[in-house]
């Protein structure tokens, strides 16, 4: 079967960080751009849930954002290859997604915004990168691998199934699945509801305040990253805050997963996921034995946990 594309690519396609490295870093301070316009026009919400982008039919977008009586989306359509501005009262607006400095996108960005009507200031540096520089300033990254990108989007589609699914598995307070463009990673994260020790901050390039309100209350969270200079090789995670003791030598499916001492975390590469005979499943593996893990050693209530969602089933609950 195809498509207007060509053959329809792999469900989970094989994703290599080193080759497209300089696309993805470009990406990271594209992206920061565009969350950093929601952020600067949206009330806070707990844990900064009102920051990360979705993943969206196109690409990654902020979803709807208020202006007063109207409203306002973007969209970075990584099909088409564009910068999308929509509002209420206006026309579409954009530009195509191609090889440009990070100076030239936010240039760009910027002025589509103000022409459509939104009036809206960004801190320009650049967060949870080492040596951050200015977006405006930024003349050193400019990649555009247009098949990288869309490969990374497609591969982002099937982890935000999988976690929206693993997401129906609790009754608790639940994040949304969402798109941190700080740390440029795909995450889902469940709460226990009990206060969490003051978190002692000095995340690179990230406020002591934002951390400390972000793990306000004791969390077990799961996430995908494409890889980094310090890993680069994409890959699942799973942490707690705070780290029960003993969750480092807790058993974990499947046996690729590793702990990692340097990380804090367990760490599930994402090619043991691509190429299992059912990559679904035994994704659902890892976010449950370590969920489960973090959850039992923390003596998390066990009534927060309910079986899997189905299509069209409502939950069962006990008649008292």
């Amino acid at each position: 079967m195809q498509n207007a594309q060509g053959p329809k690519p792999a469900a989970w396609p094989p994703l290599d960080y080193r080759a497209w490295r300089d696309t993805a870093v470009t990406l990271q301070l594209w992206t920061q751009i565009v969350g950093k316009v929601r952020l600067s026009l949206s009330p806070w919400l707990n844990h900064g849930w009102h920051v990360p982008l979705y993943v969206n039919a196109r690409g990654l977008g902020t979803s709807a954002i208020h202006l007063g009586d109207e409203l306002l989306e973007i969209d970075l359509d990584l099909c088409a290859h564009r910068f999308i501005v929509r509002t209420s009262n206006g026309p579409e607006r954009g530009f195509a997604l191609e090889p440009m400095s990070v100076a030239s996108f936010y240039q760009r960005s910027m002025a589509e915004l103000e022409a459509a009507g939104v009036h809206v200031a960004i801190n320009v540096l650049p967060n949870e990168v080492a040596d951050p520089i200015p977006f405006a300033e930024d003349e050193l990254h400019h990649s555009y691998d247009a098949v990288a990108v869309h490969t990374f989007w497609r591969a982002l589609i099937q982890v935000d199934r999988v976690f929206r699914t693993f997401r129906t598995g609790f009754l608790g307070k639940s994040s949304p699945v969402h798109f941190f463009w700080g740390s440029f990673d795909l995450a889902v994260t469940r709460f226990s509801g009990r206060p969490a020790p003051a978190h002692p901050g000095g995340v690179t390039g990230l406020p002591d305040a934002i951390t400390r309100e972000a793990y306000s209350h004791e969390v077990s969270s799961a996430g995908f990253w494409p890889g980094s200079d310090a890993y680069p090789e994409a890959a699942f995670y799973s942490y707690a805050y705070p780290a029960p003791e003993g969750l480092a030598q807790a058993t974990i499916e499947p046996p690729d997963a590793q702990w990692s001492d340097a990380l804090g975390e367990w760490l599930l590469p994402y090619d043991a996921v691509r190429c299992a005979a059912d990559p679904d499943a035994t994704l659902l593996r890892f976010l449950q034995t370590t969920y489960r893990a973090a959850a039992e050693l923390a003596g998390w209530d066990s009534d927060l946990e309910c079986e899997i969602g189905a299509t069209r089933r409502p939950r069962w609950v006990e008649m008292s």
